[in-house]
């Protein structure tokens, strides 16, 4: 693509390269030639959401799957015009986010029913070719509050989010429920930086949070471990693992897995199968969509014991954990 407007400080395109043996399509969708697949991100593909898409999809162009180019930092001005130009270029998947832009990428959409498009959003899927998806790590999230209900000291835990959406509201609901269950007597404090990206100001928030007394935050922002360490206490990580950035601080991670999403998609696009549709939930803890990553050393070993227990049951699908996408109190 040419870099007539902020798109991007790098793209790449992936070779075909050998099939892996692990790879999760099937054999009969492998065996076909590889999708062209684009990624817009919004931000940095360093940001933690942004990373997960992009690792996925560069796993995938890896296992000789697809070719994968991307452009990232594209603004909400230009992202339209990405979108269609990816689709010029001939990408028979397009994945993003239209968080900002629901009625831009939509109309894109609609303009090039050929090409199908999967992103991140909070709006329902559209026509036969807008396929939508949620960041559902809310199990790995509750399970993580569990540990931190137990381990909290002075009965409060922080959590600092981006932008009260749906998918952000539904994490840290998540994350106090958990917390909740085990300590009933536990605090919770929330704060918003009314961004995606801002690593000072998600620092600023989580520092606040424990001037207030605080002694456990839950990170879905990138910046808030930042607090944790300054301050000497623990944080919890969200969607990539924090743990070797902040080895002494961050104890636990929800995970989040792109990948199962992405193999639907790009099953659903070789088949020739309509992906206008919610993919949201392949990102359950069931199909590998989100798991908690933690060092079992860290929390008591009653709160681990009671952590695993609740795992296996929403695993066996014994156990569901409340969807609460409203804002958090």
């Amino acid at each position: 693509m040419a870099n007539t407007f902020k798109l991007s400080r790098r793209s790449v395109l992936a070779t075909g390269l050998a099939l892996s043996a692990s790879t999760l399509l099937p054999i009969a969708v492998r065996a076909q030639e590889k999708l062209k697949v684009a990624g817009i991100h919004a931000s940095p593909v360093e940001n933690a959401w942004n990373s997960r898409l992009h690792e996925a999809m560069l796993q995938a162009a890896d296992e000789g799957v697809i070719d994968y180019v991307f452009s990232e930092g594209v603004s909400g001005t230009d992202y339209a015009r990405a979108m269609r130009e990816y689709a010029e270029q001939g990408h028979k998947l397009i994945v993003g986010e239209s968080y900002a832009v629901e009625t831009e990428a939509r109309q894109v959409a609609a303009d090039y029913p050929d090409t199908a498009f999967l992103m991140g959003s909070s709006g329902e899927p559209s026509g036969d070719n807008f396929g939508t998806f949620g960041t559902w790590n809310h199990e790995a999230a509750y399970l993580a509050g569990m540990l931190a209900g137990k381990m909290t000291k002075s009965n409060i835990i922080g959590s600092v989010g981006a932008i009260p959406i749906p998918e952000v509201n539904m994490l840290i609901n998540a994350f106090n429920m958990g917390a909740k269950e085990v300590n009933p007597e536990v605090k919770t404090l929330v704060a918003f930086i009314g961004t995606f990206f801002d690593p000072p100001k998600a620092r600023e928030s989580g520092l606040a949070q424990i001037d207030a007394g605080a002694d456990i935050l839950f990170g879905e922002r990138i910046g808030t471990a930042d607090a944790a360490k300054e301050r000497g206490i623990k944080s919890v990580g969200s969607l990539i693992d924090y743990t070797p950035r902040y080895p002494d601080t961050v104890f636990a991670n929800a995970i989040w897995y792109f990948r199962p999403l992405l193999d639907a998609a790009i099953a659903d696009t070789l088949a020739g199968t309509p992906t206008g549709k919610n993919y949201t939930p392949t990102s359950l803890m069931k199909d590998g969509g989100n798991d908690i990553i933690y060092d079992a050393a860290v929390p008591p070993a009653d709160a681990v014991a009671a952590m695993e227990a609740r795992r296996a049951e929403i695993k066996a699908g014994t156990f569901e954990v409340p969807i609460m996408m409203d804002e958090p109190a």
